[in-house]
């Protein structure tokens, strides 16, 4: 694996992991990568400082280059927690079947075999959820952003 630092053209910065630069360039040509903060899909590599592993499960904090200066720095520092939420949910959204109010009601069904395995998303009350979760029901409940935040 590999991570690259990427910013878009309205200069959004953002952490990304690739299987190999291969990878990256790839999906960057077919348009697979986009901003997680305005969805931009114009991508490009931006500044990295390196980092040197001292051992198989630790590593360093990334090594200032010389002439760094303060965006520089903030070029390496990963994508808001609020950021991630946002691509999470538009990754959810592309790939998976908005069921709506219906949520519990599918994800049984799903669960006990009376229709066919497939993604879903959408709401289910707390009284639902722990309904669910009694009954061996997997799924994940996720602090979804609000658009209009």
């Amino acid at each position: 694996m590999i991570v690259f630092d990427l910013k878009c053209r309205r200069e959004h910065v953002f952490e990304a992991w690739f299987k190999s630069g291969g990878a990256y360039d790839a999906q960057r040509a077919a348009g697979k990568i986009a901003c997680p903060e305005c969805g931009d899909v114009k991508i490009t590599k931006a500044p990295m400082a390196p980092r040197v592993a001292r051992g198989r499960m630790e590593a360093e904090a990334p090594i200032a280059a010389e002439g760094d200066d303060k965006a520089a720095a903030q070029a390496v520092m990963p994508a808001s927690p609020r950021q991630m939420l946002e691509r999470m949910r538009r990754e959810i959204e592309a790939r998976c079947e908005n069921v709506g109010n219906r949520f519990a009601e599918e994800a049984r069904k799903i669960h006990y075999g009376e229709v066919e395995r497939r993604d879903i998303f959408g709401q289910a009350s707390d009284a639902e959820a722990t309904a669910l979760s009694e009954e061996g029901v997997k799924f994940q409940r996720l602090p979804w952003p609000r658009e209009d935040a």
